[in-house]
């Protein structure tokens, strides 16, 4: 008889936003539902996420399968990396089923700063065949730009994206340089961040917000800042200096 072909089995990044259900796509919502498997990231301490909150409105829980990162482990890098491989070994488990199909949720889009990455690399190497795919996600940058009404770019003008998790000397290169720049994961450093503004003269446009579409969002002008910590998944948006009429950097 001839060899039965398998049918190869699928994971999902899916991007559900920065935390509004209503800004899911619909080929996420889609994807989600599709889906064996909806695997969803937790912190070690266990409490509940932005991405899980966001796809229980559109999923079953006994479709959600909560995996442990340990996302709040900046220091021990032992740690991070052993949370990451039981994750992509829990995972693993799933994929090994002929035809099986899971998706992971997470924060934004799954290809800007996002855990799936990791995952996605280590699924590659312990289930070889897989389909990694991905469903893009609107971004907290693109959220709090309509929230706020900052425009994102112009014309010509670059964008740069920094996490100031990579230190506030970056975000300071940034705001010296031409375009708008953002910046994420700054709530632990919003001291150097609104001094770094303010060196730059760039403080005055700028917006930041926290909890974006949630019962406590926050946004606020950065020149509120007070030096006080701000929410980690804190947004920065730092608008390009502007001259001229409409239409004046096409």
């Amino acid at each position: 008889m001839p060899d039965v072909m398998s049918e190869r089995s699928r994971l999902v990044g899916v991007g559900v936003g920065p935390g509004d259900p209503e800004l899911v796509t619909v080929k996420g919502v889609n994807a989600l539902r599709a889906a064996d498997v909806v695997v969803v990231p937790v912190m070690d301490t266990g409490e509940q996420g932005r991405a899980e909150a966001t796809v229980l409105h559109y999923v079953e829980r006994e479709k959600v399968l909560r995996v442990v990162f340990a996302l709040n482990e900046r220091t021990d890098r032992g740690r991070r990396e052993a949370a990451w491989d039981a994750a992509g070994e829990r995972v693993a488990e799933l994929l090994r089923r002929d035809g099986s199909v899971v998706a992971f949720a997470t924060i934004g889009d799954p290809n800007v700063y996002s855990t799936f990455t990791y995952l996605a690399q280590t699924i590659a190497e312990l289930v070889p065949g897989t389909d990694i795919e991905t469903v893009p996600g609107i971004t907290a940058m693109q959220d709090l730009a309509a929230r706020s009404g900052a425009v994102l770019t112009e014309g010509t003008e670059p964008l740069t994206l920094v996490p100031v998790t990579a230190g506030s000397a970056v975000l300071k290169d940034a705001l010296a340089g031409p375009g708008t720049v953002v910046a994420y994961k700054f709530g632990r450093q919003a001291a150097e961040v609104a001094e770094a503004l303010r060196e730059t003269g760039r403080i005055e446009d700028a917006v930041w917000g926290s909890a974006l579409g949630l019962e406590q969002e926050s946004i606020r002008p950065a020149g509120e800042l007070d030096g006080e910590p701000l929410p980690y998944l804190s947004t920065l948006i730092a608008p390009a200096r502007r001259e001229g009429g409409r239409g004046g950097k096409l």
